[in-house]
């Protein structure tokens, strides 16, 4: 079976293996596993006319390439994907592709195109009917290159002192949607702490890992998410987690002690920190780890396997 993956190439330095690192894992595992030939088309441009720029080019990929499906991830790619007719698309569908509005549109349009779609949370169908050609598949974890390494061993790796609170921050400082504002305030209550804070920008996974077992928390602040893998990660190390309520957050973290849903009150995110803190200096950290055998890539990998087969059988 040959799939090709559709996807945004439009970072800075665009790396896969960094920045759609979710996808890149995704695609190794069931390589790994089902023996799949992978091929890759990254998107070049930005909005609905800047996407659509790019048609010649993938027509072109498919001429040469003959895929057998193609996958595209986040609801633009899968509409210029689905310009195309003679090749069968799979939609996955990631959160922020429909949760703002500007954005949805577009994925709904491109749902409706696809011969099925992939939706990362159960959440997400408030904006869609569920079909049945329509799978809740979470992105998954690789465990293998998130796992728990001792605090003292990774703040000494980072150059970081052993007493000072360091929290991590779940994305960009600017990017709107993961609500760093919030964030911001609510340390401003705690300034008695000597709390830093630390940007996840432009990291490697082995230096997220790293990161994730250095730091006391995990502080996720966003008005949206999907299935965010941040979460998945920092379980995976068993990082103190201190998070909105958004995406499938709750039923991720369920009763693991040591993690916190707050709500946007930044008194009560304040509150959580200081939970979280406590937990970190008097119990270290969590069992997140065990917590998350459903989200193992291991797992994903046969779900994925699994609608990419159901497909090419509808289309014999």
């Amino acid at each position: 079976m040959k799939v090709l993956i559709v996807c945004s190439g439009n970072a800075p330095d665009f790396n896969f293996q960094i920045h759609q690192a979710f996808i890149y894992e995704q695609i190794e595992t069931v390589k790994r596993y089902y023996h799949i030939d992978y091929d890759k088309f990254f998107i070049k441009g930005k909005g609905i006319r800047g996407y659509l720029k790019n048609l010649p080019s993938l027509k072109n990929k498919i001429k040469n390439y003959k895929p057998d499906i193609v996958h595209a991830h986040f609801g633009l790619s899968g509409l210029l994907a689905n310009m195309q007719r003679s090749i069968p698309v799979i939609l996955t569908l990631h959160g922020s592709d429909l949760n703002i509005n500007e954005a949805r549109k577009y994925s709904v349009i491109a749902k409706l195109l696809s011969k099925a779609t992939i939706i990362v949370s159960e959440k997400m169908l408030i904006y869609v009917k569920k079909k049945n050609n329509d799978y809740i598949i979470p992105c998954g974890v690789d465990l293998e290159k998130f796992y728990p390494i001792a605090k003292n061993e990774s703040r000494e790796r980072l150059g970081w002192g052993k007493d000072k609170v360091y929290v991590l921050f779940s994305s960009r400082f600017d990017n709107e949607v993961k609500n760093f504002n919030l964030a911001k305030k609510s340390l401003e209550l705690l300034d008695n702490l000597n709390i830093e804070i630390v940007e996840l920008k432009n990291r490697s996974r082995e230096e997220v890992n790293l990161l994730l077992n250095a730091v006391d928390l995990l502080l996720l602040t966003s008005f949206s998410e999907g299935s965010p893998q941040i979460i998945k990660e920092a379980m995976a190390c068993n990082c103190p987690v201190v998070t909105t309520d958004v995406g499938d957050i709750k039923e991720m973290i369920g009763d693991t002690e040591g993690c916190y849903i707050t709500s946007f009150d930044p008194k009560d995110v304040a509150e959580k920190i200081k939970l979280a803190i406590h937990f970190a200096r008097t119990k270290g950290r969590t069992n997140g780890k065990a917590k998350i055998g459903k989200y193992d890539n291991h797992v994903i990998a046969k779900q994925i396997y699994e609608v990419y087969q159901r497909v090419l059988d509808e289309n014999l």
